[in-house]
């Protein structure tokens, strides 16, 4: 059992070795280091997360969101959308989790197979397959 441990352990070094490398990865990397050295988009990011999280704990207080915060969030979303290189994130981000939900998908899929429960049309407990 210890030796098959450590087929997989290496088994998952080497994957997570071609997954650093692949193109998906690397575009998702310059596109969030584009964002992080642009002070604009970063500044634009930070904004959002503190108005999220204020009006987070506003609701949590009893407090309802007021039309006019929800108004200064959708216009403050609006003009992150249109940042071009949150844009580039976003859709690097997108590639890059379709590759990541593609890779686990494949290596649930023999468990899947070999589970008494794969014929009832269920995977492995908790698996979600694509």
């Amino acid at each position: 059992m210890a030796d098959q441990t450590q087929e997989i352990m290496e088994t998952a070094q080497k994957l997570g070795d071609l997954v650093s490398k692949h193109p998906a990865t690397d575009k998702y990397r310059q596109a969030q280091k584009a964002v992080s050295e642009d002070a604009e988009a970063s500044r634009l990011l930070a904004d959002f997360d503190r108005q999220l999280e204020s009006l987070a704990r506003q609701e949590q207080t009893g407090m309802p969101v007021t039309d006019a915060q929800r108004q200064q969030l959708e216009s403050l979303q609006s003009r992150i959308s249109s940042h071009i290189k949150v844009k580039n994130l976003s859709l690097a981000q997108v590639d890059f989790m379709d590759l990541l939900r593609k890779i686990s998908a494949t290596w649930q899929r023999p468990l899947a197979e070999t589970s008494p429960t794969a014929g009832a049309g269920r995977g492995a407990p908790g698996a979600r397959l694509a």
